[in-house]
């Protein structure tokens, strides 16, 4: 996609590839701002969890002190997976307030510490009282006002989305019940299962990152509505772009592999799998994510251009090629600044790789960018979600 923008064959969006080069000073001051000891963790879920220098979910692991090593890494799974799938985008208007904390948290962060909460009441567990779970039915059983309830969502502290994070849940516990050999290995479905099934795919306890990516799509694959299929086989998020199409040598070329949650969760289980001693490598063989952070602070800095600046005001479904194109061209970007980022911290890949970059990085620069040019800190422009994509 990035080949044919830079050839001038994209309907859509024009690259100038001059204005990386602002952009990575931006993004190496960002970082320097946020860990000025360059000590940046892997972008995942659980900087999410952490508010003010308290790791909520350290505090909550504590009270499960008889937990095995292996035990807690069930846990630590069941509260990613479900927290990831509920992250889509909140909208400009909502909030949660954590009683316990007297914390105010909105969009990602809000979402994190409302699913944590939720989560740490027993409310997705099959049994109510069964702290430090989640079990596949009890998320078939989760509704709109379940999450309504959760979520503290109402008139006004409203939150996109409703229907569709419960159908979401639903659809997991479905196919948790339905794979009996990713999900319930050692115990009843649960999120925490594919802990095991991961762990028999390791080698000398040693992991790829491209297994856990491709154990994840397997896994989740058939919980993504309304999808791209091809030959039988649901994509997920991965889209069709006609570009590609009149490029591509065989059908499955004219797609654009995208998978934002689901990488974004792949980076979430690293920390839990070697924490039960599972050591994940080839972590850089992974993608940046395209998500609106990213893709927003491109735009903003002037890498990615509309061709037609009207498009900005206009609002967007997530399979229209310009949508489609923004999200791929991101990625890509992400590849080309990375090192020019590394450059200027005096980092190599291998100390300051992709993962990094987005968290230290990329996903704040973007916000940050974004608050300075429109007050609300929202994207560019407006697309339509489901609230499984974003």
């Amino acid at each position: 996609m990035l080949g044919l923008a830079l050839d001038g064959r994209l309907d859509d969006w024009t690259v100038d590839l001059d204005r990386l080069a602002s952009t990575a000073d931006f993004v190496a001051e960002v970082v320097r701002e946020r860990y000025p000891r360059l000590d940046v963790p892997v972008h995942s879920r659980w900087r999410h969890f952490v508010f003010g220098g308290r790791d909520l979910w350290d505090e909550i692991l504590g009270k499960a002190n008889s937990q095995s090593t292996e035990g807690a890494a069930r846990s630590a799974f069941d509260l990613v997976i479900t927290s990831v799938l509920l992250d889509a985008g909140a909208g400009p208007g909502w909030h949660y307030h954590d009683r316990a904390t007297g914390l105010v948290a909105a969009r990602s962060e809000g979402l994190a510490l409302a699913s944590l909460r939720w989560y740490e009441s027993g409310g997705l567990a099959n049994d109510p009282h069964g702290l430090f779970r989640v079990d596949a039915a009890a998320l078939r059983r989760v509704d709109s006002q379940a999450i309504q309830g959760a979520f503290q969502v109402s008139e006004a502290n409203p939150l996109l989305g409703l229907e569709g994070r419960a159908a979401l849940l639903n659809r997991l516990g479905a196919v948790m019940e339905s794979r009996p050999d990713l999900f319930a290995i050692s115990d009843s479905p649960r999120p925490g299962g594919l802990f095991d099934a991961l762990r028999a795919r390791a080698s000398n306890g040693r992991l790829p990152a491209a297994t856990i990516l491709e154990t994840v799509l397997e896994a989740l694959g058939p919980i993504w509505q309304g999808r791209p299929s091809l030959g039988g086989v649901p994509l997920g998020d991965c889209w069709p772009h006609p570009a590609l199409a009149l490029a591509a040598h065989s059908p499955e070329d004219g797609y654009a592999p995208l998978h934002k949650l689901s990488q974004w969760l792949t980076y979430s289980l690293l920390e839990p799998l070697g924490k039960a001693g599972i050591s994940v490598i080839d972590v850089h063989e992974l993608t940046g994510l395209a998500e609106y952070r990213n893709g927003g602070l491109f735009v903003d800095m002037g890498v990615l251009n509309p061709r037609d600046r009207e498009s900005l005001s206009k609002t967007h479904g997530v399979m229209d090629p310009f949508v489609v194109g923004w999200r791929a061209l991101t990625v890509a970007l992400l590849d080309r600044l990375a090192p020019l980022v590394g450059t200027r911290l005096g980092l190599t890949p291998d100390l300051f790789p992709l993962a990094c970059i987005l968290e230290g990085g990329t996903w704040a620069a973007g916000r940050l960018i974004a608050r300075k040019l429109r007050g609300s800190g929202g994207p560019p422009f407006h697309v339509l979600s489901d609230g499984t994509v974003f």
